[in-house]
């Protein structure tokens, strides 16, 4: 025979199939996004419930019961103190151990889609001036295609106000906002999901390089540096097999490239040395020519008479017998 619960009794039996489906969530999954659901109505719930199904899933309750439940599961789990500053306000948890990046994708994807706008055909100047594609269906204006009409950051001209006006829609869209990532134990908002791995890896590879010149303007030797330190020990070695003729195993190959004669220099050489062999040819008949000729006219010249002695000898061997 059933038996009547009492409100007080249903309200209570609520509460604890709703805490005992918390404390499954927050052991089996590993990563919570932590979403503002202001404006968002059911239909957009719906539909966003049935996108992430096999994927995460959403949950939704008063922020004193879920802080409560979270404050039981800190004993076991001291990691999920991290989320308690965070459930407050118009908020939901989307627990998944999935990609979060996707996740979020598929969260955020749902908005306020275009359609009717409620305004008579007399009105349509206003979407002409700012090129939005519409037509007429059933006596008012439909818009066609989703229009971003204002950027962060830009400047809004009078005609977007005076459209804005007449739709009465404010410069902004409603739908679930992921807001805070828990992860891991630790808590950091969501626009870190936005730098992608090739992102992280161009900056920690800069990091390192930044920090390897720093190490060699300083000459304190690292980790960074070493294959730089070990390198110029080694050229240091092969400067003193050079220049000594003391060769070891790693430097064999160097000194014997460096001992090989270069084949473009053996021909330039080759080269030269026909040249200069011309050249000596050249002018050895030059010399030649130019001694030949001085040798003729030596000989053309008459010979000049050899100058008579002064003094004739004289004996002495009469004088002394």
């Amino acid at each position: 025979m059933a038996v009547d619960l009492t409100p007080g009794q249903k309200r209570r039996q609520r509460k604890e199939k709703y805490k005992t489906k918390f404390e499954k969530l927050l052991g089996e999954f590993k990563n919570v996004l932590i979403v503002g659901i202001d404006n968002v109505g059911s239909l957009q719930m719906q539909k966003v419930r049935i996108a992430l199904r096999g994927k995460a899933i959403l949950i939704m309750g008063k922020n004193t019961l879920m802080r409560m439940i979270i404050r039981e599961m800190m004993v076991a789990n001291p990691k999920l103190e991290a989320l308690l500053p965070h459930v407050r306000g118009n908020m939901g948890l989307v627990f998944t151990n999935d990609d979060l990046q996707k996740v979020r994708q598929v969260i955020t994807e749902y908005k306020v889609p275009p359609g009717p706008t409620g305004l008579d055909p007399g009105q349509t100047g206003f979407f002409q001036a700012l090129n939005i594609a519409t037509k007429i269906v059933r006596g008012s204006i439909e818009i066609v295609n989703q229009v971003h009409l204002i950027k962060k950051g830009d400047k809004i001209t009078s005609s977007a106000v005076a459209l804005l006006a007449k739709l009465d829609i404010k410069p902004f869209f409603y739908g679930i906002v992921v807001q805070q990532v828990y992860e891991g134990g630790s808590v950091y908002p969501s626009s870190v999901l936005d730098v992608t791995q090739d992102e992280l890896l161009a900056k920690f590879v800069g990091a390192a390089n930044r920090l390897r010149a720093l190490s060699l303007g300083a000459r304190w030797p690292s980790e960074l540096t070493l294959s730089y330190h070990m390198a110029n020990g080694f050229r240091k070695l092969l400067a003193l097999s050079l220049m000594t003729n003391y060769t070891f195993k790693e430097a064999q190959a160097l000194t014997a490239a460096a001992a090989a004669p270069k084949p473009a220099a053996a021909a330039g050489g080759a080269k030269g040395g026909k040249d200069e062999k011309a050249k000596d040819d050249k002018g050895g008949k030059g010399k030649e020519d130019k001694g030949g000729k001085g040798k003729a006219k030596e000989a053309e010249k008459p010979k000049e008479p050899e100058p008579a002695a002064d003094d004739e000898d004289v004996s002495v061997g009469d004088l002394f017998g």
